[in-house]
């Protein structure tokens, strides 16, 4: 986007959350206005509020408020240059634990959103965070168990990933709230010509992540690993995920904005594909290699859990030359520098070196 167009804020709906943060984080550096509007209801948030006015000043705007309430985000909406929507319920388990939220955050908060764009700024781009789970559980995708990792029978499948042509499969009230709003970002590009794109997110991981046991494993494991706790493993520890960097993810959205009128209407899988598919238990070795011994807790399988989740990425590459750049190796060994600089690590203590068994059993 060139001239006065730069002059407007970019609004980031949840804002304040991890990839919210890095993405402003990213266009300040710029020169760049933003404009976060978040309620600061997740545990952390606030400290990467504080964060984006302690280096960018008064050039980052924060609005307190809800996406429910469309009036309240009129004057934001209204002179934003692009809107990246981010704001979200975003645990499998608080969805089973109040779905009627759950639905009321993510699809009516999605919807209410989207009508605010088509009243006061239908032709700013919007891009939506989707994810995976729309996919539902995969259970009809034939699985092989390694020693160490699942992983696809179908030959095309375990090269590339699973594609956008995947038919979708909304399992958990998570997963249905966070289709529907998919689907109506999308079909707000063919009904009435919003210029919308989204994308279905895998597990996107890196600094400024509060991560916890619902969401953000990457972090909460590292977290864990660093203040000595045991970590819990629910399954068997093989599942499979492409773990990327947040550095990269941002780029996407990015890249997604400033090409908006190549990709309206259109979803892509957001992830690291096959080059960054690893195990939780491959996971787990590198955080013991960075971190030192870990204490492993196993529970039972989670509804819905995806034995194996790769995203085929191949049409974002395609359609906006983006690829993910972060080994998944360097990105944790950066995660792990940076959660070390945190004050909140303090309330733990590392576990003493030979106390622990390295080890899931199958």
């Amino acid at each position: 986007m060139t001239g006065a167009a730069t002059d407007k804020p970019l609004l980031i709906v949840g804002g304040a959350g991890f990839i919210g943060a890095n993405l402003a984080d990213s266009v300040l550096a710029e020169g760049g206005r933003v404009t976060v509007i978040d309620t600061l209801a997740r545990p952390g948030v606030e400290r990467n509020l504080a964060w984006l006015r302690q280096r960018h000043g008064d050039r980052v705007r924060h609005l307190k408020a809800d996406v429910r309430d469309g009036p309240a985000l009129e004057t934001a909406v209204a002179e934003a240059r692009g809107i990246v929507h981010l704001a979200a319920q975003v645990a499998v388990t608080t969805s089973l634990a109040d779905p009627l939220e759950d639905f009321s955050v993510n699809a009516a908060g999605t919807l209410a959103l989207l009508e605010t764009v088509r009243r006061v700024n239908p032709l700013a781009p919007l891009v939506f965070a989707s994810t995976n789970k729309v996919y539902g559980d995969l259970g009809d995708l034939a699985m092989r168990e390694g020693a160490e990792a699942y992983e696809p029978v179908d030959a095309e499948v375990r090269a590339n990933g699973v594609s956008e042509t995947r038919p979708l499969s909304f399992h958990t009230p998570y997963g249905c709230s966070k289709g529907v709003a998919d689907q109506y970002v999308l079909d707000y590009a063919r009904s009435f010509g919003l210029r919308t794109a989204v994308m279905r997110m895998s597990c996107i991981y890196g600094p400024r992540q509060f991560g916890t046991e619902d969401q953000g494993w990457v972090a909460h494991f590292l977290i864990r690993a660093l203040r000595g706790e045991p970590i819990t493993i629910f399954g068997d520890g093989k599942q499979v995920r492409d773990i990327l960097h947040v550095s990269d993810a941002v780029a996407a959205y990015r890249a997604a904005l400033e090409g908006i009128d190549a990709v309206r209407g259109r979803v892509f899988n957001l992830g690291g594909g096959p080059a960054n598919a690893v195990s939780l238990r491959a996971v787990l070795d590198t955080i013991e290699a960075l971190a030192g011994p870990l204490r492993l807790d196993r529970s039972a399988w989670r509804t819905g859990d995806q034995l194996y989740f790769v995203a085929d990425t191949r049409r974002l590459e395609a359609a906006l030359g983006w690829r993910a750049r972060t080994d998944w190796r360097a990105g944790l060994a950066d995660l792990a520098r940076w959660l070390e600089t945190q004050d909140f690590l303090r309330g733990g203590a590392r576990a003493p070196r030979e106390t622990t068994e390295r080890r899931l059993t199958a």
